[in-house]
């Protein structure tokens, strides 16, 4: 299933091929950008990404098959870079069920997106790889791990998730992310793609505006929020929190989302979408497993933030470092 992209009306994009089957189609009218910041690229001449939403089983060749369909659907529309979403590998019943499907990034199942992301010729963000690392028989615990792959299929990042979700949500269920996940030590710098520069962060880490605003401050004009929202926090903050961290940091986000009924324990909330600096949702999936395309302009973004330079702007002497727990 195919989702659609939003332009403004200089801008609008006419992406869907010809021949392309669409299962369903969307309709969002976005808000044009304000006219003198229109961007003055061809549209044709930006960089291309697609974000892909999936169901996510327990089975994980069958959540390969999936997630590789739409890999190449992507790269038959001539995206550079596609996104998965968290948990792409898989999303078990329980913590030992976690464990035990667990792989280190050496084995099969990384080994089989890299020879995806050759065989296409694209970059993959794997947005959250329950991964067994370097402390596996000391700890007995994973890493959620954000793993960028370049288009010959070498990693060239790795983000491990800073903050674990460990939250009673009422209507939703109590998750307990650190009962199998050790948190990750450290942030990643903004990595050069063909897109631009990317920040790696992992769903629950958007809650934290002080991680994006770190990316933004280190050259980042990309931020991932690859997740796996619930039924009662997805429709309330979801797309809140996406657009306030592109306003902030005056970046574009990319988030691709879990979707559906995973099985008896487990939904998600689905609507992956890509943000624009201005804050505006440019591109949307529609409901189920598809993918959703977006042009990203750069210039349009330097543009912004020459207009509106916030982060000159900012008194770092009134508000110091920020993070501590409430008093």
């Amino acid at each position: 299933m195919l989702g659609f992209i939003t332009r403004p009306p200089h801008q609008l994009l006419s992406l869907l091929c010809p021949g392309l089957r669409i299962l369903r189609l969307s309709v969002h009218c976005a808000q044009p950008r304000p006219r003198a910041m229109a961007s003055s690229s061809s549209s044709w001449e930006l960089p291309l990404v697609a974000v892909c939403q999936v169901t996510s089983t327990p089975d994980k060749q069958q959540n390969f098959k999936t997630c590789a369909e739409l890999v190449r659907e992507a790269a038959r529309l001539g995206a550079c870079l596609a996104f998965l979403p968290e948990a792409f590998d898989f999303i078990a019943r329980d913590p030992a069920e976690t464990l035990r499907l667990s792989e280190p990034l050496g084995g099969n199942l990384l080994g089989e997106y890299t020879q995806l992301a050759r065989e296409c010729g694209l970059w993959l963000s794997l947005g959250g790889f329950h991964e067994r690392g370097q402390d596996w028989e000391q700890t007995q615990k994973i890493y959620n791990c954000h793993v960028l792959l370049n288009s010959k299929g070498s990693v060239v990042a790795t983000y491990r998730k800073t903050h674990l979700c460990d939250v009673e949500i009422p209507g939703q269920g109590p998750m307990r992310e650190s009962n199998s996940t050790m948190p990750g030590p450290s942030l990643e710098p903004p990595v050069d793609t063909p897109a631009g520069k990317i920040g790696l962060a992992v769903c629950y880490d958007i809650r934290f505006p002080e991680l994006s605003l770190a990316l933004a401050q280190a050259g980042a004009e990309i931020l991932t929020y690859p997740s796996a929202f619930g039924s009662v926090t997805g429709p309330a903050h979801w797309e809140v929190l996406l657009r306030a961290r592109a306003i902030e940091t005056q970046c574009y986000v990319v988030a691709a989302a879990q979707c559906g009924h995973h099985h008896e324990k487990r939904s998600s909330y689905g609507h992956s979408m890509v943000v624009d600096p201005w804050g505006t949702v440019v591109a949307r999936c529609s409901e189920g497993p598809g993918l959703c395309l977006a042009r990203i302009d750069l210039s349009y973004l330097r543009q912004l933030r020459q207009h509106l330079p916030v982060f000159q702007h900012r008194r770092p002497d009134l508000y110091g470092n920020l993070g501590h727990p409430l008093s």
